[in-house]
């Protein structure tokens, strides 16, 4: 079953495999998604691509209502969340004043609960244009997508928006340095777990130089039916791969 779209800037604090406690935030349009991918495994199913042409109208939340929301909720918390993450309903640094939501929010994290850390769960695609670049390296955290290794299958597994160069987002993780990678890989004839697809998907880890790999498979609904979900055995596989070539690696 797919997920249910967050219909708030706030969701959670929900317990994250990756993270742990972790308070989310949400700078898409209330109750839609918005993204300039069209991953096959999306958990919240396909996007639709017209709802990319809104970027800049007033459907996003203001920079004031992310940070009254924000101040609002740390005090209400039954327990103080460990990060405050960037995630929600598609890609947040699509949101047009996200550098300054993250300054702010860096300001509320900083007066109220020091203790925690700041990160995204980005699909890397803004990590090569200047200003969006700088905001990343403020975050404590970079958890950015890499699944493909090839423009071929980039365009076919995460089936991004138009103008989106596969070559262009791989130098853009390269120029943000200090990343952690996140791959979710598949089998099924539309998955990218086969032994070809992690050849080429290593190759240009190694060229970005990660500070680890998160490496999982299928644990919610999907969208497509051309993929599926990829034992323990052939994930670990894949981070064996990656250790022998001298990157950390974990399977989630």
């Amino acid at each position: 079953m797919l997920l249910r779209l967050q219909r708030g800037i706030l969701y959670g604090p929900v317990r994250s495999r990756r993270l742990g406690l972790s308070l989310g935030i949400n700078l898409l349009p209330p109750g839609e998604k918005l993204c300039n991918f069209d991953c096959v495994y999306c958990q919240y199913g396909w996007t639709d691509a017209a709802l990319l042409e809104r970027a800049g109208e007033p459907a996003f939340p203001s920079v004031d209502e992310v940070l009254a929301a924000l101040d609002a909720a740390l005090p209400e918390c039954d327990a103080p969340p460990a990060y405050l993450t960037f995630s929600g309903n598609g890609e947040p640094t699509l949101h047009p004043r996200f550098g300054e939501i993250v300054d702010g929010v860096t300001a509320i994290r900083d007066r109220m609960l020091p203790a925690a850390r700041t990160a995204i769960l980005s699909n890397s695609t803004r990590a090569g244009e200047p200003a969006v670049r700088d905001a990343l390296r403020r975050l404590d955290v970079r958890i950015m997508k890499l699944d493909a290794g090839t423009a071929e299958l980039f365009g076919r597994y995460n089936r991004p928006a138009a103008g989106i160069a596969f070559a262009r987002v791989v130098e853009g993780l390269r120029e943000l340095g200090g990343v952690t990678l996140q791959s979710l890989f598949t089998g099924g004839p539309g998955g990218n777990g086969d032994r070809r697809s992690v050849e080429d998907w290593l190759a240009q880890v190694k060229g970005i130089a990660p500070l680890a790999v998160q490496i999982y498979t299928l644990a919610r609904g999907y969208p497509s039916e051309r993929i599926a979900p990829l034992g323990r055995e052939r994930l670990e596989e894949i981070r064996a791969q990656a250790a022998a070539e001298g990157i950390a690696a974990e399977v989630f």
